[in-house]
């Protein structure tokens, strides 16, 4: 089979195993750069060109697009899509995952476990707002944010209502949710491929950070997850429409709950924690099921 990559960065180490582990079995893969593709639109003709010429058609697509290009990554996968080309995962399922409060109600009204979470736009509303989500301590979500940045626990309500004065000042858009103190900065990353975890493992925050990302110092390990768990992550990628995913998971009294959904989940951290070959299993996903012109949009919204 002939695979495309897009990523930025050949040399990341997601991009590199994934290469590498189409090529040990045998298929033609190539890093294209997301931002030097561009696209012809033309009725009944789609085609895509990249560094001054055409592109040879491909028979599967890796999308590996950072949350700063969404837009134009999408975009791109989008032609490759109207090609006929199967894409790993579809260009409307990254761009609903990436939208993280679009991607809660969408887990919310399929009834998956999440933590109670709060939004809202006016500066009045934020003392309802807080009590919403039971008060302090707390957490802020900038919607943009990725890797942990623009998440702030605030211990007191009186932080709380000076933090969301200030984002607010600044038209940023942001979300409260409660904070799951049993958690105690850990969560559970679990990888799914298809409809099946295939590598799961514990973060745990570094002393004195709730953040639990491994850019943000954060330690894994392996961990047994439950058969809930199992399935809270499979329902969550389904309902994204997604087919590799990372799902973020925390142990709450209650249950479950998913804090987010990431539809190009980093292979380094748990391939070196599981010793798992995740990226050969991601090979062996589209092998068995890369079929010309597959694209549908799974999932709703």
């Amino acid at each position: 089979m002939k695979i495309a990559v897009l990523s930025r960065n050949a040399n990341l180490y997601s991009t590199r195993r994934l290469v590498e582990a189409g090529r040990e079995r045998g298929h033609e893969v190539r890093v294209i750069d997301t931002l030097r593709a561009y696209m012809n639109i033309a009725s009944h003709k789609p085609s895509i060109h990249y560094k001054g010429s055409e592109l040879e058609p491909f028979d599967a697509i890796i999308p590996r697009i950072g949350a700063s290009i969404t837009f134009y990554g999408a975009a791109v996968l989008r032609q490759f899509e109207m090609m006929g080309v199967f894409p790993l995962n579809e260009s409307v399922a990254i761009s609903r995952s990436r939208d993280k409060l679009r991607s809660l109600q969408l887990l919310s009204r399929k009834g998956v476990g999440l933590p109670v979470t709060g939004f809202a736009h006016s500066p009045d509303d934020i003392p309802d707002l807080i009590s919403m989500v039971g008060g302090a301590p707390l957490v802020i979500k900038l919607l943009e944010g990725t890797q942990g940045i623009g998440v702030v626990m605030c211990e007191t309500e009186q932080a709380a209502e000076s933090v969301l004065e200030a984002f607010m000042g600044l038209k940023a858009n942001i979300m409260v949710q409660e904070y799951i103190r049993e958690a105690g900065g850990a969560d559970i990353r679990c990888l799914v491929v298809g409809d099946k975890v295939i590598a799961a493992m514990k973060r745990q925050a570094k002393p004195g950070e709730f953040r639990s990302n491994l850019h943000r110092g954060g330690s894994a390990s392996l961990i047994k997850i439950t058969p809930e768990e199992r399935m809270t992550a499979v329902r969550a990628a389904k309902v994204m429409g997604l087919n590799v995913a990372g799902v973020d998971i925390l142990r709450s009294n209650h249950g479950p709950v998913v804090m987010e959904v990431n539809s190009s989940p980093g292979l380094e951290g748990i391939e070196s924690t599981t010793g798992k070959d995740v990226a050969g299993l991601i090979i062996e996903y589209i092998e068995k099921n890369a079929r010309p012109n597959q694209t549908r949009t799974k999932g709703k919204g």
